[in-house]
């Protein structure tokens, strides 16, 4: 895997895009799984995956775009399916940025996302899928992502899809001195609890079903909690004001049998798959709300921090635009490495003439007498391709791959017709057409 000149091509499946049935249906069984399906495809270099509660998005680097959306197509990563989105070179980079900066988020700058996506590189990493071209885009989504919550108030009030529940369902009941139910004791469902317990709840009961991981959760809560199997959830939902769920479960956690004693009861679904069952809706007392419920409070909370948002639109951009440099300087570097190594075979064929030449009418030529011919000749390539190698440059940061392609053909006697490199997504070589 080189991964040093190939072009990224993303789908993403968000909830921007999609529905939370067409989310699901879009989701690998796991990061892992997505990477190796990826991995088995020949044309990809490098592979990135992130899936979280709200999106699935798949990133590869292929050395044609059309190779590379194809490979995700393959993959299952199919950007014809409903709610999914294609995304070309530039497209795929700067989105990745926004998702790290938490502009992308159903809860805008919200801080989960940011180690979410630490975490799915470095399970990229370990399936070996990460090469010079996506660790250069992952390494900066996350320093934006650092950045907008250091250097911004972008994070500032609701920062989780837990803190956003709290608002939710402060809306239908006071949590003062209630009791909160926490089905889940990942990431998402310590955040819930945390969130709950700083609202004012008088107990949390965390359910899971690793107890040790519910006993960490129970632990780092500001109010009264206790633990319990995740197949008591439902003896204690009979006693609960606010019931949310966040598992990882591919069934049902909670039905309209396991909720029928609730009584009047807010239940919010954070899981995806949802854990609670739809026919838990059609009980008289119970409120059932899910990802989807969410958004008008997320909407509220995007109006507040517009301004927020501007100020890492702007910082994104400028970031976006280094990003998009380091790549051109390297695509040139590769090209100008390609012309010197052209120029270093004609000179030493060139000097090996001149030695032979030299034999021929007078004797053996000394070392000494060869190392000035080899020195004469190195000054004479660096002068020659001094000014080239500025073109070139100067050329790939304004996107004029005709100029390098010219320049291939001129000092590269093995040029064949077409370019022996890619041009980044969009723009469009000698020898490409489009599907």
């Amino acid at each position: 895997m080189n991964g040093n000149t190939g072009v990224v091509s993303g789908v993403r499946v968000s909830h921007e895009s999609a529905s939370l049935s067409e989310l699901e249906a879009a989701s690998a069984d796991s990061e892992a799984d997505a990477l190796d399906a990826l991995l088995v495809e020949p044309a990809v270099e490098e592979a990135f995956v992130i899936q979280t509660c709200h999106r699935s998005e798949a990133y590869v680097v292929a050395d044609e775009p059309r190779d590379g959306r194809r490979a995700l197509a393959a993959a299952g990563f199919d950007p014809a399916t409903e709610g999914a989105v294609a995304m070309g070179h530039e497209e795929s980079l700067r989105h990745l940025l926004r998702v790290a900066a938490g502009l992308e988020s159903l809860v805008v700058g919200e801080d989960q996302i940011l180690g979410q996506v630490r975490d799915a590189y470095d399970t990229a990493q370990d399936a070996g899928a990460i090469g010079h071209v996506l660790r250069q885009a992952v390494t900066k989504a996350i320093h934006v992502g650092e950045r907008a919550r250091t250097e911004t108030a972008i994070n500032e009030g609701v920062t989780s899809l837990g803190s956003a529940a709290v608002r939710l369902v402060e809306d239908e009941v006071d949590v003062d001195g209630a009791t909160a139910l926490v089905v889940g004791a990942g990431e998402m469902g310590a955040l819930a609890a945390k969130a709950f317990a700083s609202s004012g709840v008088e107990r949390v009961v965390v359910a899971n079903r690793t107890p040790a991981r519910a006993d960490r959760v129970a632990d780092a809560v500001d109010a009264d909690a206790e633990t319990a199997s995740l197949a008591e959830a439902a003896d204690h939902a009979a006693d609960a004001d606010v019931v949310v769920t966040a598992t990882s479960s591919p069934d049902y956690v909670l039905d309209e049998d396991a909720l029928s004693a609730a009584g009047e009861t807010v239940v919010v679904d954070l899981a995806r798959p949802r854990d609670v069952a739809p026919d838990a809706a059609t009980l008289d007392a119970v409120y059932v709300h899910d990802l989807d419920d969410l958004h008008a409070v997320t909407e509220s909370t995007r109006e507040q921090r517009e301004d927020a948002a501007r100020e890492v639109e702007s910082m994104l951009e400028a970031e976006f635009q280094r990003l998009l440099a380091q790549y051109k300087r390297k695509r040139a570097d590769e090209v100008i490495a390609r012309m010197y190594e052209s120029a270093d075979r004609l000179k030493a064929r060139e000097v090996s003439t001149a030695v032979s030449k030299l034999e021929a009418a007078g004797g053996e030529v000394s070392e000494e007498e060869r190392e000035v011919l080899e020195s004469m000749a190195d000054a004479l390539v660096s002068q020659l391709l001094a000014a080239p190698t500025k073109s070139l440059r100067d050329a790939a940061e304004e996107d004029d791959w005709s100029t390098i392609a010219t320049a291939l053909e001129l000092f590269d006697p093995d040029f064949e017709d077409g370019m022996p490199f890619d041009a980044p997504a969009g723009e469009a070589t000698p020898a490409e057409s489009e599907d």
